[in-house]
C-alpha cells in the first residue's frame, strides 16, 4: 500500500493528538493551590483585605500551621501587605518569627529568624502544604491541605477590635 501525501500528514497528525505519556499528573497540593473550594456556609475571600482582616488571617493562619493558641501569635507589624507576627517557641521559650501575606484565599508564610535558608523561604512552591482561608462574620476559617491530599481545618473567632492596632 502505498501512503499519498494527504494520508501520510492525516496519520502523523492523528498522532500528536495523543496523551503525552512524559507529563505527570498534578499532585493534590497543585490541585488544591490551582482551584478554590466553594461553599454555601462561607463568604468568599475578599479581593483585598482591609489590614485589620488582613492581620486577622496572618494571626489565625500561621497559628493553624503552626499548632499555637490564638492568643499566643503577636502581631508585630504591617509594612504594605506584609504582616509580621511572632509566637513564644514550645520547646526552648525563644520567639519564633514569621511573615505572612494573602494572594486571593491563599495564605504564604515564611519564618523570618533561622539560619537554615530553606526554612527562610515562602511556603508557596509545589510541595509545599497549602493554607486557605474563608472569613465569616468574627470568624476565620483556615484549611490547610498537605502534599498527599489530607485536609485539616481550624475556626477561629476574632473580633475586629482584639486587632486594632
Amino acid at each position: 500500500m502505498r501512503l499519498t501525501p494527504v494520508i501520510a500528514i492525516s496519520l502523523i497528525s492523528l498522532a500528536a493528538c495523543g496523551e503525552r505519556a512524559d507529563v505527570a499528573a498534578p499532585s493534590p497540593t497543585e490541585q488544591v493551590a490551582a482551584q478554590a473550594p466553594s461553599s454555601d456556609g462561607v463568604t468568599a475571600a475578599p479581593v483585598v483585605l482591609n489590614a485589620d482582616q488582613l492581620r486577622q488571617v496572618c494571626r489565625a493562619a500561621l497559628a493553624a500551621v503552626h499548632g499555637q493558641d490564638l492568643s499566643a501569635v503577636q502581631v508585630e507589624g504591617l509594612t504594605g501587605q506584609v504582616v509580621s507576627l511572632s509566637w513564644r517557641a514550645p520547646v526552648d521559650g525563644g520567639v519564633s518569627r514569621a511573615e505572612c501575606r494573602v494572594e486571593g484565599d491563599v495564605v504564604t508564610w515564611r519564618l523570618t529568624n533561622t539560619a537554615n535558608p530553606d526554612q527562610g523561604r515562602w511556603m508557596n512552591q509545589s510541595g509545599d502544604p497549602v493554607t486557605r482561608f474563608a472569613l465569616g462574620g468574627e470568624a476565620v476559617a483556615i484549611t490547610t491541605t498537605l502534599p498527599d491530599g489530607t485536609t485539616a481545618t481550624e475556626q477561629y473567632a476574632v473580633a475586629a477590635e482584639q486587632e486594632a492596632r
